[in-house]
């Protein structure tokens, strides 16, 4: 599994990421090759607040991996390592690369002693079955650990499936199944895994306070070598900025997660902040017209998410929150209607600025916090006149 940084902008657009500080994480790089034992995908280098302790070694796994290397007790180092993985998987417990280690080495012993293809046929059903022990069978919502202390930063050949409530490297948020045949190049799977996990991450991670500056979007792809056999797809994952750093706990915030109030605050607060990010890069004084076609569609999005919310029914004391909330918001959309018609560019920034100022302001916070959602919010967002 190479490890190279990816092209162009891999960072989450959102103007909200989450909370909990941690540190800085270097992208590297190498080749991969197409070793039967190797994770068949290369990593792209983003964390979370801390649950703690890591999940505890399986002592099946490592007795297997012990029979397994010494031989004498092949076909009980295999058993073992069957157990072991059961175990693993019900208990969230680490240890399935020494499982599955000791299992192989002893399939291959036994082997010898039979002079069959046992050796074969158990590699081969580890590969289908072993949950872990390849990175292709990582599925969505699993979290997982690189063994060694290599991290991202080396080339890693097995990852560890892990329970997500236990400190783990990332967490796979989602997958991008690609098309059978020939392999499409390098250039193509890195395109196709920058749009898609964006989307996928959106959908997953939804309250974008959760996610701190210190979560990286990576993507684990296969490489032309592994194509024929990896399952020929993208796994989007989140994994901590520092080249050792940990995530604790889930950063799973969907549907199966939020409650009906939770998520009618979220689709609405994301869909404005979806228009904010597609601000043109050009100044208004470099072109007028294309900043005030902006603010056009922010205005018309922030009256549609302000009359959403005004119409739900929300719980206890949350509705007198969202009420404040939506009158923000009704006042930003004025400002906004006013920058959308300016007739220069110090008119459209008194009203851009003005129409900026609910953003991350004291009643989203007051509307989050009586919802039960994250209520810090993201420290890389500095609200500035765009003025020149």
């Amino acid at each position: 599994m190479s490890i190279p940084p990816p092209s162009g902008s891999q960072q989450p657009q959102d103007l909200y990421q989450p909370p909990q500080p941690q540190g800085p994480y270097p992208h590297p790089q190498g080749p991969q090759g197409p070793h039967p034992h190797t994770t068949p995908y290369q990593v792209w280098g983003q964390g979370y607040v801390p649950f703690a302790r890591p999940a505890p070694v399986n002592g099946v796994a490592i007795a297997a991996l012990v029979l397994g290397l010494l031989c004498f007790l092949p076909a009980v180092g295999l058993v073992l390592g069957i157990i072991a993985l059961v175990q693993i998987k019900k208990r969230g417990e680490r240890g399935r690369g020494m499982a599955i280690a000791g299992a192989v080495v002893s399939s291959l012993g036994l082997a010898l002693l039979l002079s069959t293809n046992i050796a074969s046929a158990v590699w081969e059903g580890f590969k289908a079955g072993g949950r872990g022990g390849n990175s292709y069978l990582l599925a969505k919502g699993e979290c997982f650990d690189v063994p060694g202390d290599t991290g991202f930063d080396q080339n890693a050949y097995d990852v560890d499936t892990v329970s997500c409530n236990y400190e783990h490297d990332a967490e796979v948020f989602g997958t991008v199944p690609l098309s059978d045949g020939d392999y499409p190049g390098d250039d193509y799977v890195t395109d196709k895994a920058e749009d898609e996990c964006r989307t996928l991450q959106d959908a997953y991670a939804m309250d974008h306070w959760r996610l701190t500056d210190e979560v990286d979007v990576n993507y684990l792809t296969p490489t032309a070598e592994s194509w024929a056999w990896s399952g020929n797809k993208i796994i989007c994952v989140f994994a901590h900025t520092a080249a050792y750093g940990s995530l604790y706990g889930p950063l799973r915030q969907d549907e199966s997660i939020l409650d009906a109030d939770q998520l009618a605050f979220l689709k609405a607060m994301n869909a404005v902040d979806e228009v904010l990010h597609e601000e043109p890069e050009e100044y208004a004084e470099e072109d007028l017209d294309a900043n005030k076609d902006w603010a056009a569609d922010v205005r018309d999005v922030l009256g549609e998410q302000a009359d959403a919310l005004r119409r739900h029914t929300w719980p206890g004391n949350a509705e007198k929150s969202v009420d404040a909330l939506v009158k923000d918001m009704q006042d930003a959309h004025a400002d906004w209607a006013k920058a959308a018609t300016a007739g220069d560019a110090d008119t459209y920034y008194h009203h851009h600025d003005n129409g900026y100022e609910y953003v991350d302001g004291d009643t989203t916070v007051g509307a989050r916090e009586a919802l039960g959602l994250e209520i810090t919010p993201p420290s890389n967002v500095v609200k500035v006149s765009r003025r020149p």
